[in-house]
């Protein structure tokens, strides 16, 4: 049964509101060059400060990596970078970082996707899904048409368009998972 949005928005939430606070992306992600590959001609112009790369685009930060068919990078004076990748039909735009102490992955693809270094977030629009991975293995996931991943509060809120449904499947932890359910003899 799909979970009603604001429910949706509550348990993510919740989820996310108990894990520690070392619980985060890679923190060295964030002073390593950003790298950006392209198969096709790119644009660079200085006067607006926006490079536009097309082509199998492939930009990496440490651990963060966001590939599209294209993406258009701005600066800011302060040196502060957003960056907005769009897929192609069939091929969606995807973002992948790992999170700081753990062997944990957060993982996600929409049609666009919109980093802000500034305010470190990364919004999926556009039949957008995001997931937690342990090593490989898919722990959590909510979908809808709009996702905000909050790295520095570790908080992920998600959306529909117009009152679109949203779904959430939540794992539960592994400690909780491996104890025998509530009232049954040990």
């Amino acid at each position: 049964m799909p979970i009603a949005p604001l429910a949706a928005l509550s348990l993510l939430a919740l989820l996310f509101a108990a894990a520690p606070a070392q619980v985060r992306a890679e923190r060295g992600d964030r002073s390593l060059p950003l790298t950006i590959e392209a198969d096709k001609q790119s644009t660079v112009d200085l006067a607006r400060q926006v490079v536009v790369f097309n082509g199998k685009v492939v930009i990496t930060q440490g651990t963060m990596r966001i590939t599209a068919e294209r993406v258009e990078v701005r600066e800011t004076p302060e040196g502060w970078r957003s960056a907005v990748a769009t897929g192609q039909p069939g091929q969606p735009a995807t973002f992948r970082q790992k999170r700081d102490g753990l062997d944990e992955f957060i993982d996600g693809r929409a049609e666009r996707i919109e980093y802000d270094s500034r305010a470190d977030t990364v919004r999926l629009r556009g039949n957008a899904t995001l997931r937690r991975l342990r090593g490989s293995t898919p722990a959590d996931e909510v979908s809808g048409d709009l996702i905000t991943y909050d790295n520095v509060n570790e908080v992920f809120s998600v959306g529909g368009d117009g009152g679109g449904r949203v779904r959430a499947v939540l794992t539960p932890r592994e400690a909780a998972a491996s104890a025998p359910p509530a009232g049954t003899p040990r």
